[in-house]
């Protein structure tokens, strides 16, 4: 299919699927064909916009329509599913917004249509196509030396959801960035969690990930903070980072700091070991960020890899790892914090 225009179909126009349908129509190699939403109101201004593209509430439409390779699904997590298994069904290549399904079950059985069928599926993980988070995994890769932990805050004041818990609408960002970024798979998820709003999922949690090594991740999501917080630190035994996507300039900071431990055996021959802790500071210094649209550069690789056959760097499977890590915490919340171990995503056929 190389050198082929790819028609795209948009389906859902709600609060992301704007952004999709304007990147979409300035990506190269992707050609705008409809965009589908079940209230055809919402379309109704892009009749002047794209005056050539089809405006529908009908996503049978969608699939039938050969002019459409490829379908962007924004809609409400509920509805990933079984519309991202139609469109494969169909022979649609599928982009799905996160999380690219409600379980992990649902999850697989996307990968293994789209294996089966050798489409495309990608997930939108927007932040690991960012500069910062691009940038964070090259350091991770060749400066801060064994893994100690990962940390990271996303909370603010609302938007309140009422079909999905913080975790899901939240930590699925912080997840998303730690597969990327860590050369680790946890093993084992432990969360806690309370609603302050009767009836609703909940507002605030806490995820502790285990790994099989020392390594340790956190993750705190808020709905009811009082400012909007967005850091992650992330240290090792040679250097630390700390990410602020809320920095108008140096989202990245790289600390050559830590500890150095010198174990000295007690004269007397006794089998007792006595650390003794070194502290270093170094440096601070901010690198360079490429600052092109994460969305744009995401869309641009999900036509690249229809056209070539290769795998997206948030592909099904990326989405699959993170849907397991929310069901296991999910399942942890309800047993307040108990751990829930997490099995291993199997390869594909």
């Amino acid at each position: 299919m190389s050198g082929a225009t790819i028609g795209v179909a948009v389906v859902g126009y709600g609060y992301w699927g704007p952004n999709l349908v304007r990147n979409f129509a300035d990506t190269p190699g992707a050609k705008l064909v409809a965009v589908c939403d079940l209230r055809k109101e919402r379309l109704a201004p892009l009749a002047t916009r794209y005056p050539g593209v089809k405006l529908t509430d009908d996503f049978d439409e969608i699939l039938r329509d050969p002019e459409i390779q490829a379908i962007a699904i924004a809609t409400p997590v509920h509805a990933h599913f079984r519309l991202a298994m139609s469109a494969l069904m169909a022979g649609k290549h599928v982009f799905v917004e996160k999380p690219i399904a409600s379980s992990a079950e649902e999850a697989q059985r996307l990968v293994d249509e789209a294996a089966r069928r050798k489409l495309t599926l990608a997930v939108d993980h927007t932040f690991i196509h960012t500069g910062a988070v691009k940038k964070m995994r090259e350091l991770v890769e060749t400066r801060l030396g064994d893994m100690y932990y990962y940390d990271s805050v996303r909370v603010n004041l609302g938007l309140f959801q009422h079909d999905v818990s913080v975790i899901w609408d939240l930590a699925v960002h912080d997840l998303s960035i730690m597969d990327h970024v860590l050369p680790f798979q946890p093993v084992a998820v432990s969360a806690t969690g309370v609603s302050h709003v009767p009836g609703e999922p909940e507002n605030i949690a806490y995820l502790n990930l285990f790994f099989e090594n020392s390594l340790i991740a956190h993750i705190h999501v808020n709905w009811l903070a009082p400012v909007k917080v967005r850091r992650t630190l992330i240290g090792g035994s040679q250097s630390m980072i700390v990410y602020d996507d809320l920095e108008p300039s140096e989202k990245i900071k790289v600390y050559d700091k830590g500890i150095t431990l010198n174990g000295n055996p007690q004269k007397n021959g006794e089998k007792i070991y006595q650390a003794l802790v070194g502290y270093r500071t170094g440096d601070m210094w901010a690198p360079r960020l490429d600052v092109t649209e994460a969305l744009g550069t995401e869309l641009k690789e999900f036509i690249g890899c229809i056209e070539t056959g290769t795998n997206p760097q948030a592909d099904g499977r990326a989405g699959l790892r993170v849907v397991r890590i929310l069901e296991a915490a999910t399942q942890s919340l309800a047993l307040r914090g108990r751990p829930v171990e997490l099995e291993p995503v199997r390869r594909v056929a």
